[in-house]
């Protein structure tokens, strides 16, 4: 079973169970144990993995992006590896996403009463953008980054609701324990993050993952938020098409609520120095 994965891990990670059964030739109960004997729940969370490690070797691979940004690097060649990263980023991501725990979580958040969205530091910017364009719909969501608020608000969560936990790194000890604390209340909770095998997978029923290296001079770089915005704008849109047409009628209300606060463009620029 083993060497069937490692003989080719990107093609174990888009196989079937039953798929990955066959080329191995053993059975489907034999895959679910040998998942369970490398530390992991099951297939699903074996395909994550292995698209995961997958996307990053290729990453590493690669001498441009593989490459740090150094102290002596030109200004030059500091925008041409940020801007690769960052596409890249959403490319490997989009690539390694698992499309039916994405269509898992839709259907959860689709469904809830209350959305809860945590996450601190560089998270908490992609946990309100979440909370926004959910909220512009018309799904009750909210976006805490201070611990305390976190857990209180993960206590009153039940069954029906979901809450969902940002950790780039998988281990934010505030976003674990709140998510923790929600999945004991009976919510149904997800995690977001680039290492799948991570604490954060240990409280999260559903687990999503994203691609995105981060570098000495680019902790909680934008590489990792980018990542983080493609998955939430993949769940946002899946929300939207499941309430069509009263996500339409939201974002119509929501637009013309604003209306007045922009400006006409066809009105003069104001002189030079006006």
């Amino acid at each position: 079973m083993a060497a069937a994965v490692l003989a080719d891990p990107v093609a174990a990670a888009r196989s079937s169970i039953t798929a990955l059964a066959g080329a191995a030739a053993t059975s489907e109960t034999t895959v679910v144990r040998f998942c369970k004997a490398v530390g992991l729940r099951g297939y699903p969370e074996l395909r994550i993995a292995l698209a995961a490690d997958a996307a990053r070797a290729e990453i590493r691979d690669d001498p441009r992006l593989g490459a740090d940004i150094t102290p002596t690097d030109e200004l030059a060649d500091v925008v041409g590896k940020v801007a690769f990263a960052d596409a890249r980023a959403v490319e490997q991501t989009a690539r390694q996403l698992d499309v039916e725990v994405l269509g898992d979580v839709v259907a959860a958040v689709a469904a809830a009463g209350r959305v809860d969205i945590y996450g601190v530091g560089a998270n908490a910017l992609v946990a309100a953008d979440l909370q926004q364009k959910l909220h512009r719909i018309g799904r009750v969501s909210f976006a805490w980054s201070d611990t305390h608020i976190m857990l209180t608000s993960a206590a009153v969560l039940g069954a029906g609701d979901v809450a969902i936990g940002l950790s780039h790194s998988g281990a934010t000890a505030d976003t674990v324990e709140a998510l923790r604390v929600a999945r004991r209340h009976g919510a149904t909770t997800v995690g977001l993050t680039s290492f799948p095998r991570a604490p954060i997978r240990e409280v999260s029923d559903l687990l999503l993952t994203t691609v995105a290296p981060e570098t000495t001079f680019r902790s909680g770089a934008t590489a990792s938020r980018i990542a983080q915005l493609t998955v939430i704008d993949c769940l946002f849109v899946g929300v939207a098409q499941r309430h069509l047409d009263s996500a339409r009628k939201a974002l119509r209300a929501t637009y013309d609520a604003v209306g007045d606060h922009r400006l006409d463009p066809a009105t003069e620029a104001p002189a030079a120095g006006a």
